[in-house]
């Protein structure tokens, strides 16, 4: 059940609102402890008796405001370089097959994509890697197991930059945020991008799930000191109803959300659009 029909069907009937029951439902529905509490505080000071819709208009508001009304912009190709994308993410979050449909998306658009396999520290990443390239058939860069993944960004950048390529998307390890020495890696695959390309790379993406709540907001936090992250890719929105962590994170750390994924099937992906995900996910 989507937030906002959770809070119709908990709140609507009653005589007053139980506001300690209401910042529990908020924050069950991932909103956090911060936006929670100003939803709340507007509610109170409307000095009146709330009904189930006013709550469903606070929050509304709220969350409209702070994720804008416009869908983000997709990556741009550029005249003359390709548009690198550095895709992170830690284990489970679906990162690898998200960077598969992300490049299927651009290739629908008609643009030459090209990719690589840099999450070289678990090896069933880069079969899955190389799997959704084959059945894209997207060209792919890759190396052995537990390879240096700089090298693979760099040799896949150059490989792209030869041939023309409109967009390069690098698959980096799934990392537990709390490691630092893996963040240090994100860091130097940064540095050898820009080698060949002093702008590069040009989005940094982190993918998060949306059944994690608080936690992603943990992990776009340390990602974000790493990369200086230019949005998220939040995926498992097939009808958990969840999602609220995409609020939580653009008002927190002004992160957009680019791009969702809704299933396993290439085309489960898109832009993110604002509207839509105010009125059908929460």
């Amino acid at each position: 059940m989507s937030l906002f029909k959770s809070i119709i069907s908990r709140f609507t009937s009653r005589t007053e609102i139980d506001w300690d029951d209401l910042e529990a439902t908020l924050i069950g529905g991932d909103l956090g402890i911060r936006l929670t509490t100003k939803i709340v505080d507007s509610l109170r000071a409307q000095g009146r008796k709330i009904s189930g819709d006013d709550i469903v208009e606070a929050c509304h508001k709220e969350i409209t405001s702070i994720l804008g009304d416009e869908t983000p912009p997709l990556p741009q190709k550029r005249e003359s370089m390709p548009t690198v994308i550095l895709v992170a993410g830690v284990n489970g979050t679906g990162k690898t097959t998200s960077t598969a449909k992300l490049a299927y998306l651009l290739k629908k658009q008609g643009n030459s994509v090209l990719l690589a396999a840099a999450d070289t520290f678990r090896a069933a990443a880069i079969e899955q890697l190389e799997v959704w390239s084959q059945r894209l058939d997207i060209p792919i860069i890759k190396t052995q197991y537990q390879a240096d993944p700089s090298a693979v960004c760099f040799d896949a950048h150059r490989s792209a930059i030869q041939n023309n390529v409109d967009f390069l998307i690098c698959d980096t390890a799934g990392r537990l945020h709390t490691r630092d020495n893996l963040m240090e890696e994100l860091k130097k695959i940064q540095r050898t991008l820009k080698k060949q390309d002093e702008s590069a790379p040009h989005e940094r993406l982190l993918v998060v799930d949306a059944t994690t709540g608080s936690n992603a907001l943990s992990q776009a936090k340390e990602f974000q000191k790493a990369l200086d992250l230019t949005g998220l890719i939040v995926t498992k929105l097939d009808g958990s109803g969840k999602g609220g962590s995409a609020v939580v994170i653009k008002n927190e750390l002004n992160i957009p959300t680019r791009f969702i994924g809704t299933g396993e099937s290439e085309n489960d992906f898109k832009a993110f659009s604002p509207q839509s995900f105010v009125e059908n996910i929460l």
